[in-house]
């Protein structure tokens, strides 16, 4: 059984940072794709980021193995552990905009429970 964990949001100031982390069990984790998703309020899921299995070293230290959405590129960092199966997500210069329930997924067939994030003064 597939299992998602997040973990790592809560209440943060515009302009501050947050790192969710996502523990991942019951797959092969190192040949998975993973993504982080959010949905804000009032509005449908999207994708944040992609983080691509199997690739090879020079598209890990290039980059290349990695895909943001345009309101992600330069603030987020996506980056996974296969020794602790785990994809973490480093989010900073925060805003309200990213206010939103962010979730783990795995090939995007399997969904974590979400995680909060509040951006609010």
């Amino acid at each position: 059984q597939v299992r998602l964990v997040e973990s790592g949001g809560g209440l943060v100031q515009p302009g501050g940072a947050l790192k969710l982390s996502c523990e991942a069990s019951g797959l092969d984790f190192s040949r998975s794709h993973m993504y982080w998703y959010r949905q804000r309020p009032g509005s449908q899921r999207e994708l944040v980021a992609a983080i691509y299995s199997d690739t090879s070293y020079s598209d890990i230290t290039s980059g290349r193995n990695r895909e943001y959405a345009d309101f992600a590129r330069g603030r987020f960092t996506i980056s996974r552990d296969d020794s602790r199966d785990t994809v973490l997500l480093q989010m900073s210069d925060l805003n309200s905009e990213d206010t939103a329930v962010y979730y783990c997924s795995a090939e995007q067939k399997y969904w974590g429970q979400g995680t909060q994030v509040t951006v609010s003064s």
